[in-house]
């Protein structure tokens, strides 16, 4: 069983498993809600569930899906110690142990606290714009230069680690939501374990520190935190706090990033939207239906239940596909059209319910910025030629690179 993906469900089904078609998953998408909106796959053991309304409520219905893998069926205890370290964290935690797990970090992402980081968040990108314009001649990978390194500095500092660590944490997240599937799965699930091990004892080093020496930043928060009964906060739910925000704190980020530079390349929107704020927050909205960086939530049925026509068993496992449910035509007109003022959206890019994403403001900050200072910097911005490759995940959806080119810059000082 994967690290990243303790629920034991391999997201990829057959029809997804060639590159291209991750890249491109749209079209089956569309094939599935209207032949198999709701359909069982025996060689992942696992349902799919399609359309806007079952996913919603699937990720929004805690009395009958749980995220918690433990009370699966065919749930199987991870071989080493403390490789379901994930799991101990809010992610895998329905309410209210969830809640109480999340009220821990809360207050660090509220649209007020995240908002007030936003001179850091400018400069950062203007740094990182700097250093990227004075490396290369012209052309620079998205991806390498900007969408990777700005949210993982970021959410660096807002929990007190090292920003030049930011190779090593790229390593680690990297293989963590690397999906296993083909021939290489236990190459990668070995991986995976290695590197949550080296990441663990990592954070272990740090939340040691902050407990004799607390310093203003969200581990001390976490390392010295106390639950609602006065107990302090257990060190393998420390643990798996820290390893899970620094790697969401980054993936989603990344992933919207350059996603939305995709969809504004597409849609020749860079000068339309080059020095408007506002409709870049707008179209990054839609970005987030029409390329979310996470197309997959898993869940687990509590009870018996009828979703579409099909029964499903109490233990059964689902894949509740955002990117398809953000796509349904009976939710969305134009639904596979980019429409970059589209309002309101009501996707499901972010999740919903409970577990809607707790970084939310920030990856909204954090993407408005950083698409604002490359369309202002930039003439002539262009995606380069290049045979894109999809990020090694079944969840986790995005490009490992992205080469751009422009003609000039402009000096915004």
């Amino acid at each position: 069983m994967s690290s990243a993906n303790p629920q034991g469900i391999q997201a990829f089904p057959d029809a997804l498993t060639d590159p291209d078609a991750w890249l491109e998953p749209f079209d089956w998408y569309r094939e599935m809600r209207t032949d198999a909106p709701v359909r069982y796959d025996p060689s992942r053991n696992a349902w799919d569930v399609f359309r806007y309304e079952d996913v919603k409520r699937v990720i929004s219905d805690n009395e009958t899906f749980s995220v918690n893998p433990r009370i699966a069926a065919d749930f199987e205890p991870a071989d080493e110690a403390g490789q379901d370290m994930i799991l101990d964290t809010m992610l895998f935690q329905d309410p209210p142990r969830h809640d109480e797990l999340r009220d821990v970090v809360d207050e660090a992402f509220r649209a007020r606290a995240v908002a007030e980081r936003e001179p850091r968040l400018r400069e950062l990108v203007d740094t990182l714009l700097d250093e990227a314009i004075a490396a290369n001649d012209g052309e620079f990978d998205l991806v390498d230069e900007l969408a990777y390194p700005f949210p993982v500095i970021v959410i660096a500092d807002i929990l007190g680690v090292p920003a030049d660590d930011r190779a090593q944490f790229r390593e680690w997240s990297d293989s963590l939501v690397a999906a296993t599937s083909g021939e290489s799965g236990d190459a990668i699930a070995e991986q995976q374990q290695e590197s949550l091990q080296e990441m663990g004892m990592y954070f272990l080093s740090l939340i040691q520190d902050r407990r004799e020496d607390p310093q203003d930043d969200l581990i001390s928060r976490i390392a010295t935190a106390e639950l609602s009964d006065g107990t302090p906060l257990p060190q393998q739910e420390a643990l798996g706090m820290c390893m899970l925000l620094l790697i969401a704190g980054n993936i989603t980020t990344t992933n919207l990033i350059t996603n939305a530079v995709r969809c504004f390349e597409n849609n020749d929107l860079f000068d339309e939207l080059a020095g408007d704020e506002d409709a870049i927050g707008t179209a990054i909205e839609e970005v987030l239906r029409y390329r979310a960086p996470v197309q997959a939530m898993t869940r687990i049925a509590r009870t018996d239940v009828t979703l579409g026509e099909e029964s499903i068993d109490e233990g059964d496992r689902l894949v509740a596909w955002l990117g398809s449910a953000n796509r349904d035509e009976q939710k969305f007109d134009e639904s596979d059209q980019f429409i970059v003022d589209r309002e309101p959206t009501e996707h499901l890019g972010f999740g919903h319910g409970t577990h809607y994403c707790l970084g939310a403001p920030l990856a909204r900050l954090e993407a408005r910025v950083a698409l604002s200072a490359l369309l202002s910097r930039f003439d002539g911005l262009a995606v380069a030629e290049t045979d894109l490759s999809p990020t090694r995940s079944s969840f986790v959806y995005g490009v490992e690179s992205l080469p751009l080119q422009y003609s000039g810059t402009n000096d915004l000082t």
